[in-house]
């Protein structure tokens, strides 16, 4: 859901409990809050948050407790990992920019690991916020990533700007700045390098966790899942667009090179 449109989800949330449905699926990462704090009975189960004990939205990934549970991703976890691939992409700048959404409760806590991670890799982390929902906004957000002067750019996962992947990928290669995304859903969009879980594959499974709750089991009783399967993706047509010759080393390493 776009940012601007945040604010409606708890009454959403609130039409749904009216209709006295059985089990709430929220999705994207950061609608689970909304609909926590419209009920505390009906049971739901929440997909891709990145760090669901962080937020609030369960006591611990093992005894969620409530009436909560899900699929955590990783992203948090994740960003070390992205940082050091991208830095290998990077020319000799050691200066790297951070895109996130500050309307977004799940993206603080990755942008506090991309700044820790930055130190351990040698790099300065620059958080660049997008204000809003528009393409302005966005443009208003690279505007002053050129300002920066900036070596990679590293998109913290968030809904929004998905939505906006495109763009943010015709930005980028505009500026001539290797950037990277959150899944492979972003090199297909344009974005130089991805690293990260299977969304196909981890809403496929949260349907099992649905099932489960259909069955009778409390969600209190169902451990929240993470991801064990991660993949590293590149894309040469970008890469030649920026002008940035990928190691043989890192093209070895990726699960799938987009030619």
């Amino acid at each position: 859901m776009r940012q601007a449109k945040i604010g409606r989800l708890p009454a959403l949330a609130a039409e749904l409990i009216e209709l006295k449905v059985d089990v709430i699926v929220a999705a994207p990462a950061g609608s689970a809050v909304a609909a926590k704090k419209v009920t505390s009975a009906v049971p739901f189960v929440f997909m891709a948050e990145p760090d669901p004990v962080a937020i609030g939205l369960v006591t611990s990934l093992a005894r969620p407790g409530g009436n909560v549970t899900g699929l955590a991703d990783a992203h948090a976890d994740l960003i070390p990992k992205r940082l050091e691939l991208l830095k290998q992409a990077m020319a000799a700048s050691s200066r790297v920019g951070v895109l996130w959404n500050p309307a977004n409760p799940s993206t603080a806590p990755q942008l506090k690991t991309a700044q820790a991670a930055a130190r351990a890799l040698g790099l300065a982390i620059s958080p660049v916020d997008v204000k809003g929902p528009g393409r302005s906004d966005l443009d208003q957000a690279f505007a002053a990533i050129e300002r920066a002067r900036l070596g990679g750019l590293l998109v913290i996962a968030d809904p929004t700007l998905g939505n906006h992947r495109y763009r943010i990928a015709e930005l980028a290669i505009k500026r001539r700045l290797p950037t990277s995304g959150t899944h492979r859903g972003w090199v297909e969009g344009g974005l130089l390098m991805s690293y990260g879980s299977d969304f196909i594959d981890m809403f496929r499974h949260g349907a099992t966790l649905v099932d489960k709750i259909f069955k009778g089991v409390r969600p209190a009783d169902l451990p929240v899942e993470q991801p064990t399967k991660f993949e590293f993706v590149i894309n040469l047509k970008t890469a030649k667009a920026l002008g940035v010759a990928i190691p043989a080393s890192l093209l070895a390493r990726a699960d799938q090179v987009l030619e």
